[in-house]
């Protein structure tokens, strides 16, 4: 938010928990190392259901071998249930973004992505895009062990909203 950047992907298949974490690490590949080269952290701030609900085994597994990966630690703030309309970025980018493509087909990912990309405001705010064609398939199971393996510290006020899994 305070860069006044944004980061969209587009998927091909299932809105997953993997698509929900590839997601990030495109964000950070492409945007985040180059902008926070000193971070050793992330802050994700995520709605509470659906591909990222807080109840969701696989986002937290995936979200894991991310921390891993990266060597960051990786907190997570779910929005309570019914809340998500507080999230901040819906009002900041996909407003635009919708403004921007209103009236234009959407006749193929490569069209959306780049009119994502286009979308830009007065105050700065540049959008950028990319297309994910990675298979996300449904119906993966984390298993409890697999559960007990995570590096999780979850956190005082509301553990099962607010965690932050630590690279291993």
């Amino acid at each position: 938010m305070t860069a006044d950047k944004g980061w969209v992907s587009v998927g091909i298949d299932h809105d997953t928990a993997s698509f929900a974490v590839e997601s990030v690490r495109r964000w950070w590949r492409s945007m985040g190392r180059p902008l926070y080269r000193d971070a050793g952290r992330l802050l994700i701030t995520a709605d509470g259901g659906g591909s990222n609900s807080s109840r969701n085994r696989l986002w937290k597994f995936e979200l894991q071998r991310l921390a891993d990966e990266l060597g960051l630690k990786i907190s997570v703030s779910h929005f309570p249930p019914g809340t998500s309309k507080w999230n901040r970025i819906e009002h900041r980018m996909f407003c635009h973004i919708t403004r921007n493509w209103r009236g234009r087909p959407l006749v193929s990912c490569q069209v959306i992505v780049a009119l994502i990309a286009a979308t830009t405001t007065r105050t700065g705010l540049k959008i950028r895009s990319g297309i994910d064609d990675n298979e996300h398939p449904l119906g993966v199971k984390v298993s409890d062990e697999q559960m007990k393996a995570l590096n999780i510290r979850r956190d005082g006020f509301h553990g099962e909203w607010n965690y932050t899994l630590m690279n291993r």
